[in-house]
């Protein structure tokens, strides 16, 4: 009640007008935390894959000009940012439960927004380490004529983990609403 008495003070409204401003306030900071989960992710994908695909285009141009095969292998490490935007939506579908109910909604709108928040830099910066890790271990194999790459799986399955248990450790933390 005091960040709604913080709030009306702030907002010049009497008693009445902040508990219209509050009920209207709360479930859009709760949605706002859902959306961030996905939306900060698909930017860290975005990010890590656009980095990786720079590194192979160069790579295939490289092999190109040499009158090589284009190495197939550089789609797989330039593709596997993406699941981090996947972790975020399974945090977010299940948010959806929370932020659909009026009353866990309002309880709970500052944890539901910390969860999308921390989800979604969690996922991000996944993404993007793995991007850059990609495009680095890309390089490598294309100067090393493809040796390394059961290495750099490891590399990336190591950052993989970090939106890993991001995801699983957000999701315990999203509250449950009452059946009824």
């Amino acid at each position: 009640m005091i960040s709604g008495i913080a709030l009306s003070l702030l907002m010049g409204t009497d008693a009445s007008g902040m508990l219209a401003t509050t009920d209207a306030l709360m479930p859009f900071i709760g949605q706002t935390g859902a959306g961030l989960a996905l939306g900060l992710a698909a930017l860290g994908s975005a990010i890590g894959i656009g980095k990786a695909g720079q590194s192979a285009a160069g790579a295939w141009a490289k092999e190109a000009k040499a009158g090589k095969n284009l190495n197939f292998t550089y789609i797989i490490l330039l593709g596997m940012p993406i699941s981090q935007t996947l972790y975020a939506m399974i945090v977010m579908n299940n948010m959806r439960a929370a932020v659909s109910d009026p009353a866990t909604d309002m309880a709970s709108a500052g944890m539901l927004f910390g969860i999308g928040l921390w989800t979604g830099l969690g996922e991000m910066a996944s993404a993007w380490m793995q991007g850059l890790i990609a495009a680095a271990g890309i390089r490598g194999l294309s100067e090393s004529e493809g040796k390394g790459f059961a290495y750099l799986i490891i590399a990336m399955g190591i950052i993989e983990t970090v939106g890993i248990f991001t995801m699983v450790f957000m999701l315990g933390m999203i509250p449950k609403v009452a059946a009824g």
